[in-house]
């Protein structure tokens, strides 16, 4: 599992060090408007890791169920994505 995910976590350390970054650069009074551009950076570099790891599971795990044959299977994943969308819209 995490040999599929390995590029993502080091992202996601990254992502870390840039979030530790900006809590630095609050504590140190720096601009506003700096710190809320440190702010987009960690959102784009969110946005990216949970894009890759919706690729990863439709390429996986919902192909996985689509060719297994497994209704109930193939029900559940459908949901799991209609519901993923859902909260990702708002």
């Amino acid at each position: 599992m995490t040999e599929k995910f390995a590029k993502e976590i080091t992202r996601m350390r990254r992502i870390e060090g840039q979030v530790r970054g900006i809590a630095k650069m609050m504590e140190d009074g720096r601009y506003c408007i700096d710190i809320l551009q440190q702010f987009s950076a960690v959102e784009a570099a969110l946005r990216a890791a949970k894009m890759k790891i919706l690729e990863t599971h439709t390429n996986h795990c919902v192909q996985e169920a689509l060719t297994s044959g497994d209704k109930a299977d193939q029900k559940e994943k459908i949901a799991e994505l209609i519901n993923l969308f859902g909260k990702m819209g708002k």
